[in-house]
């Protein structure tokens, strides 16, 4: 995730709060650092998500998850987490994903509307396990960890 010195700098650079109500109201309180920006979060519920350490180690262990990238096909065949899948259309997700498996959507990055999205479309169509890896690919290849796709280079 972006540190706190990126987050105050996004703020300086974009936002409408002054940096200290930033920081106050959803800049890096803790509590809310996994969650979008109020701008992005499309809905006022909060979104369960999962951290990169247990997202690495449910991947690690192979335990029956769909690891959903929600970003486009080009995005996905450029560069994805290992064992992604990806979907072009929503009828294709809805029938290879049930309402009871165990489902993780990610993106880019904390504020990307797209796994935003998905999770609450797939939140309002019944689906039960549904978490956001809200770090992204940003988080994942910050960390150092593995990737796979056509723009990965070998480390």
């Amino acid at each position: 995730m972006v540190g706190i010195r990126g987050r105050v700098l996004r703020c300086l650079l974009e936002c409408t709060l002054d940096p200290v109500e930033f920081f106050i109201f959803g800049g890096d309180n803790p509590a809310t650092m996994d969650q979008p920006h109020r701008n992005a979060a499309l809905g006022t519920e909060p979104i369960r998500t999962i951290g990169r350490d247990e997202l690495k180690s449910k991947l690690d262990r192979r335990d029956p998850i769909k690891l959903i990238m929600a970003l486009n096909r080009w995005a996905f065949e450029a560069k994805h987490i290992p064992g992604s899948l990806h979907f072009d259309t929503p009828d294709e997700l809805y029938a290879a994903v049930r309402p009871d498996d165990e489902v993780i959507v990610y993106c880019s990055h904390v504020d990307c509307l797209s796994s935003v999205a998905m999770y609450r479309d797939l939140v309002r169509r019944g689906y039960r396990n549904v978490r956001r890896y809200s770090g992204g690919l940003l988080d994942w290849e910050d960390a150092g960890l593995p990737l796979e796709g056509e723009s990965v280079t070998a480390r």
